[in-house]
Parts: structure tokens; C-alpha cells; sequence
């Protein structure tokens, strides 16, 4: 077995919304999973586990951002790993790390095989939550990423997530397929002028929440990297399309054991203009009961704003209409 030390090339940095709980409101609703406080808890579900998969998948991509991590070719490190040094503490010769802060990577190489284990051990760059758990990527001999059509297995085992800010945890477990549908380099991104479009696919992904409760979901989405002045722009839009419902990203059962699609009615936007931070984007969460809508990208007001100043955050907006008519409304910092 050849194992070798993978370094992060392309600083993609995840994100990780925090959604605040809020005092539950009193609504005579009956309906398990129906109250104020319940509709805040299946919106903060949805959008924690739709953000860490999108933070697996942005360390997935970073992983291979050449040919070479691909191939098994020599691997230098990236010319920020001397600095890495002094902040990430004292590195072995025989120990593994990469620039993703919470964890270890190797490569296996092997005739038979080719995989990359991603092993999350602590605490994110700004402390905000922490993981564990292991992220395996496997693909085809002699299968390049930078084709069009190449795929990845990424099977994701036990990847605990917990939120500082409330020690509220989620665990997530399945198969995910990822797919270069465009095909192309990020090392080429900047010469590319319509991108580079990957898929994200899965039919087991589960989802076990703080409370014990475990449900499975269906994943469909659509991540376009596009390269403008101010830097890398990831676009993530839902495939999946279910009776007259296109843009549908996630479906299932949430922690009540309702069933549940969650539409990318607007584009969500990641820009690295604005410190890759969530700019812009919509998610309708809709059930038979009720349909919650999340809106991202505003300021404390509720308006849609450009980069954050003053305290330095984003605001979401929560929309649904309760019993009896009544809208409810929150908006929230991330």
C-alpha cells in the first residue's frame, strides 16, 4: 500500500450556518411537528445537514483539484503549508495532515484500488463546531476527476457534527455520488467561461438527530463553480423533480417522522468575495401542513444586503403561516 500525505490546494472554505432557537410562540396546533417551535427545528435540521453536506463536498473537491491527487502522481505541498505549521501545531514526520482544519488525509494507491480517507478529528478554523468521523472517496483506476462524466463514491461514515454554540449534534452516515458533469479542472476555473458543474446524488443518506430519532434522506444537487473578478462562485440549485415540483435538493422524514421536500426556489450562493459566505438563495421546506420558507443573504432587518459590516453577520429570514392564518416571521443571524 502506497500512502501519501494530500495537502489543501484550493482553500474552500465550508460553511456552516447556525440557526439560534427561539422561544415557541403559542400556536394551538395539534399535529406533531407543527408548532412554532417544531417548524423552527425541522428548518434548523434541514439547513444544518444541506450545509455540512455541502462542507463534505467542498473538502471532497479540494482533494482533487489536479490530476496528480488523482493519479497517484508525486504530491507537493501547497506553498502555505511552512506557514500551516506555526498555527496547526508541531507536525511529525509520520503524521498526516491536510488544510482542512479538523482533520487527516491519506491516499491509497494500490493496483486494486483508489481511495482518499478523510478522518475529521476537532474543531473548524473559527471554532464554531467540531467533527468526527470518517469520509472514505474511492474511484476507478485510471479514471481522471477532470473528465466529463468521471464519478466519485464518497461514503460517509458516522461524520458527528456538533454546534458549539448549543452542543446540538447531527450524525451523518451513507453514499453519496458525485458526479463532473461539465467536466474540467479548477486549476483551469479562471479559463472557463461557462464553469464547472457537479452533481451530488443519494438515496440512503441518514441522518441521526441530537435527540436519538434517525431518519433517511434523499439527496439531489447541483453545485456550478464559476470563476469572476472577485474570486470563486459556487452555485448550488436542487435536480430532483417530484409531480409538478422541480428544484428539489432533499426529501424524507424529518426527527417528527413527517415527510418532507426541500426546494432550492432561489440559487443558494457561496462567494469568496464575500469571505465565502452564504450570500443569496432560497429554500421552501414543504410539507401537506405547511410550507416554511427560508430566505438567506439579509441584514437585521429582513433586506438583502452585499458583504456584512458593522457586527459582520448574514441574516435569515423564517416565513410560515401557522393556525388560524397567522404568518409567523424570524429573522436570525448566521
Amino acid at each position: 500500500m502506497k500512502t501519501r500525505i494530500l495537502y489543501r490546494f484550493v482553500p474552500i472554505i465550508a460553511l456552516a450556518v447556525i440557526i439560534h432557537s427561539c422561544k415557541k410562540d403559542n400556536n394551538n396546533s395539534t399535529t406533531t411537528g407543527t408548532s412554532d417551535a417544531d417548524l423552527q427545528t425541522q428548518s434548523d435540521d434541514q439547513t444544518r445537514v444541506s450545509n455540512e453536506t455541502d462542507a463534505v463536498a467542498d473538502d471532497v473537491t479540494t482533494m482533487f483539484t489536479s490530476q496528480a491527487l488523482v493519479t497517484g502522481s508525486s504530491v507537493k505541498p501547497s506553498p502555505g503549508y511552512a506557514s500551516g505549521i506555526a498555527t496547526m501545531g508541531p507536525h511529525q514526520p509520520d503524521t498526516l495532515h491536510s488544510y482542512i482544519c479538523d482533520a487527516v488525509v491519506t491516499m491509497d494507491t494500490t493496483a486494486a484500488s483508489n481511495k482518499i480517507t478523510i478522518t475529521y478529528n476537532g474543531s473548524n478554523c473559527w471554532g464554531t463546531r467540531s467533527r468526527t468521523g470518517v469520509v472514505v472517496i474511492t474511484w476507478p483506476d485510471g479514471q481522471k476527476w477532470s473528465d466529463a462524466g468521471a464519478t466519485l463514491t464518497v461514503s460517509i461514515q458516522n461524520l458527528k457534527i456538533t454546534r458549539v454554540s448549543d452542543s446540538k449534534s447531527i450524525t451523518l452516515n451513507g453514499t453519496h455520488i458525485y458526479k463532473n458533469v461539465s467536466g474540467g479542472s479548477f486549476l483551469n476555473l479562471p479559463n472557463l467561461p461557462n464553469g464547472i458543474t457537479h452533481t451530488i446524488t443519494s438515496d440512503d443518506m441518514s441522518i441521526t438527530f441530537d435527540n436519538g430519532m434517525k431518519r433517511s434522506w434523499h439527496v439531489a444537487r447541483q453545485r456550478l463553480y464559476t470563476w469572476v473578478s472577485g474570486g470563486l462562485v459556487i452555485t448550488t440549485t436542487g435536480t430532483h423533480t417530484e409531480g409538478a415540483t422541480p428544484g428539489i435538493a432533499e426529501w424524507g422524514t424529518n426527527r417528527f417522522g413527517n415527510a418532507f421536500t426541500a426546494v432550492i426556489s432561489q440559487p443558494l450562493v457561496i462567494t469568496q468575495g464575500c469571505s465565502f459566505r452564504l450570500t443569496s438563495g432560497q429554500v421552501q421546506i414543504i410539507r401537506p401542513e405547511v410550507t416554511t420558507t427560508v430566505t438567506f443573504g439579509l441584514d437585521s432587518s429582513g433586506a438583502a444586503t452585499g458583504c456584512p459590516v458593522g457586527d459582520g453577520h448574514y441574516y435569515f429570514k423564517v416565513v410560515w403561516q401557522g393556525s388560524g392564518g397567522k404568518t409567523y416571521t424570524f429573522i436570525l443571524p448566521y
